[in-house]
């Protein structure tokens, strides 16, 4: 049976009530069928604690600072702005498959166990947490374009090769020709030039030796084109924005329409405090970071790097959390964990 709500202060009344115990407003009161419709935001009065919500009419009493709020009823996202609140878009979540701590360990341990310096780590570390967390996301359709100017190593190599090899019969003919050996020609004892002789006989080396590619680069260069699309998840909460994902993609082919009827009661639900256009910013930058550091990786000799992003749409995503933290003789390590997929969404002090 749906709970019944008073109209005007939200009170929860018995399901045979015709008036509000609270406040005394009739429960047959209906409200006009544009006003029911309307998709404009309700603007919250000054220094208003709480609030209806517009798809169902349950209370909802945000805490300071919160911007986006889930209706624990029906599971509408709310967003609280400047123009006060606005109905959004139903939010999507992730379902919980990894349940259990034992599920959890059997991810962590070989985790923390992998390599020759880290055996039996997860063993000889304290467990200071361990907590299951339903954490929003702001997931933010981004599409990168990034032109990477780089120094075509191999060309490089094999060319500094031969450009050494040619210095050397330069440098033994010269030997041979003076009759001086290395010796002579570095104490500037060129022959009978003198010193004008020799130095114009190192002007040319130089010359040679730019030309063929010692000098700048050679012009060896080549321009490649990284472009990549990305739902990129920006953590929604500030106070874990210590364990924002740098590349990392939830499996968005599962998800759901968010409803609180389908998730464990024990698992804590968090709202969240960073807005969407905050979020919409944090994705462009990181995204920007995520491009070039892919890029450092595959070309080592990168001389110009440049990535144009463009934003498009963005969605509210709650994601099952496992947070495990351990003391390792007074160093902090910390997992999160995907509990939808198994897998690492950020590793801190390993």
């Amino acid at each position: 049976m749906k709970n019944l709500y008073c109209h005007t202060c939200g009170t929860q009344l018995p399901d045979d009530a015709a008036f509000c115990v609270k406040c005394g407003t009739s429960t047959t009161v209906t409200l006009p069928k544009q006003a029911v419709a309307s998709t404009s935001p309700v603007v919250a009065p000054s220094g208003v604690t709480s609030l209806k919500c517009p798809s169902c009419g349950a209370p909802i009493s945000p805490k300071f600072g919160e911007m986006v709020i889930t209706c624990e009823y029906c599971g509408s996202g709310v967003t609280l702005g400047t123009q006060g609140w606005t109905n959004i878009q139903k939010q999507t979540m992730l379902i919980l498959k990894v349940a259990s701590v034992d599920e959890v360990n059997s991810i962590i341990t070989p985790m923390m166990d992998k390599g020759l310096l880290h055996r039996h780590l997860h063993e000889d570390s304290k467990q200071e947490e361990m907590s299951l967390t339903y954490v929003p996301y702001w997931i933010v359709s981004v599409s990168a374009r990034t032109s990477v100017v780089a120094t075509d190593e191999t060309a490089q190599i094999a060319q500094t090769a031969s450009t050494a090899l040619l210095m050397g019969v330069i440098f033994g003919g010269m030997s041979g020709g003076f009759g001086g050996g290395r010796r002579r020609l570095f104490e500037g004892g060129l022959g009978t030039g003198g010193l004008l002789t020799g130095a114009l006989g190192l002007g040319r080396m130089r010359i040679m030796a730019f030309g063929m590619g010692m000098g700048y680069g050679g012009g060896m260069k080549k321009t490649e084109q990284m472009d990549a699309n990305y739902n990129f998840p920006v953590i929604a909460l500030k106070a874990l924005t210590d364990y924002q994902p740098r590349d990392y993609q939830f499996n968005l082919e599962g998800r759901e329409l968010f409803d609180i009827s389908k998730l464990p009661k024990d698992v804590k639900i968090l709202n969240g405090d960073i807005s969407e256009d905050v979020a919409k910013s944090q994705a462009k930058t990181l995204v920007d970071q995520l491009q070039s550091q892919k890029a450092h990786a595959k070309y080592h000799m990168i001389q110009s790097i440049n990535t144009e992003s463009d934003v498009g749409d963005v969605e509210l995503l709650h994601a099952p959390v496992w947070f495990a933290k351990y003391d390792h003789k007074g160093n902090k390590i910390v997992l999160v964990i995907d509990a939808n997929s198994g897998r690492v969404i950020n590793s801190l002090g390993l």
